[in-house]
């Protein structure tokens, strides 16, 4: 019987582009930057990688649909390089990958690297494909402002929550993620807001208003990975070893049938289960230290918080409000380097992105952002809209 891949694939270095409006570079500079950052975190030569595999969701206009972009800027010559794709969470796929198949032990190490260079299509949001005469598998998600505000509403109802007391939360929510993105120096926004600036936003899709969503920017992300053993072989002392990770994806059933009451992602609780499961937690709000979540908008992180069964239902809103996620004070701190909120949601890097700074706070390595001696955090990256989508789901822990 499976027993899942708890600690037999280690980190063995990491990397992260600065995120931003980055005019200064192509997606073969990001994966460069990324990429060089990782190379020296592991101390290894390049012909020790053995496999890789790069995420890419909409940058085909700069990187096509093949890995071989990747490949040629990056110099990864004559091994296996595949390019994958799962919407938002290109790059925990790109992990799952990496890890698998060092877990499998087809190969002894791998690299997991994504990058996306949106500013350069020139759209405001994320751009999405247009459904032609002959492509009926299609699914026209439409506005994710609209989506996501639905998912607030849905929300709302089931609990009671007073259309006051969830602006407050959800403001509580955008107001922590940028005290903590200007502590970080990779961070796109890194400007400090008030609640009042916040509250007082212009409004995109009620309730949720201009600083309610994410934005656009330019990034890349990377990981490499080996086993425990070979990362001590190659004299790493303090090793982060992945505990869980695991994917869901839906079926149609939010969308097609009553199953769903619109106040809750589905995947996400789904993927949890599982990654607890393997993991060995089993209480989750004492058990993890700090957690990084698909922030695309505060509602989502405030959903997300009872989908990973950290705040009891319906009692997310009351942890907000509480602090009991923010950086100083609070019980498990959410978005410790400012999340996709600060970042922005270059999409195959977030997932990447999220890794890295579990990573680097396990280390200890987070600066002024660090938390006191943290041991095991999670990933959270979600991909679609609330009512058909994708959830991806990371545990990293130092290894024993």
């Amino acid at each position: 019987m499976a027993t899942g891949i708890k600690d037999k694939v280690a980190i063995l270095g990491m990397g992260c582009s600065r995120f931003g409006e980055r005019w200064d570079a192509g997606t073969a500079d990001l994966l460069a930057e990324a990429f060089t950052e990782a190379m020296a975190d592991a101390g290894i030569e390049r012909r020790q990688i053995e496999a890789a595999w790069f995420g890419s969701c909409m940058d085909s206009v700069n990187v096509g649909n093949s890995a071989i972009p990747a490949s040629m800027a990056l110099r990864l010559d004559g091994i296996p390089v595949s390019r994958v794709e799962n919407m938002c969470a290109t790059g925990t796929e790109a992990l799952r990958s990496a890890a698998y198949a060092v877990a499998s032990g087809a190969v002894d190490i791998a690299l997991a690297i994504g990058a996306e260079k949106l500013k350069d299509t020139g759209y405001g949001g994320l751009p999405s494909p247009f459904k032609g005469t002959l492509n009926d598998l299609w699914l026209n998600l439409g506005s994710a402002p609209a989506g996501f505000a639905q998912l607030a509403a849905g929300y709302r109802n089931k609990h009671g929550i007073t259309p006051e007391r969830l602006k407050q939360a959800l403001a509580h929510v955008s107001w922590k993620s940028h005290e903590n993105g200007a502590l970080s120096p990779k961070a796109h926004l890194r400007k400090r807001v008030t609640m009042e600036q916040i509250l007082n936003a212009p409004m995109i899709a009620e309730p949720l208003g201009l600083f309610d969503c994410c934005g656009v920017s330019d990034g890349a992300a990377a990981a490499i990975v080996t086993t425990p053993e070979i990362a001590r072989a190659l004299g790493k002392k303090d090793i982060v070893s992945i505990k869980a990770i695991q994917l869901a994806i839906g079926s149609g059933v939010e969308s097609s049938t009553d199953q769903w009451d619109g106040a809750s992602v589905r995947t996400t609780r789904l993927a949890a289960q599982k990654a607890y499961a393997e993991a060995g937690i089993n209480d989750p709000r004492s058990q993890l230290d700090l957690i990084e979540v698909h922030d695309c908008f505060s509602v989502t992180e405030l959903v997300t918080m009872e989908d990973l069964f950290i705040s009891p239902e319906g009692q997310a809103v009351d942890d907000i409000l509480d602090g009991f996620y923010d950086r100083t004070g609070g019980g498990v701190p959410c978005q410790v380097d400012g999340g996709l909120k600060c970042f922005g949601h270059p999409i195959a890097a977030s997932g990447l992105r999220m890794a890295y700074e579990v990573y680097t706070q396990l280390l200890g390595r987070a600066g002024e952002r660090q938390l006191s001696s943290p041991s095991l955090g999670l990933t959270h990256n979600l991909g679609g809209v609330p009512f058909q989508g994708i959830a991806a789901i990371s545990i990293l822990g130092l290894h024993a």
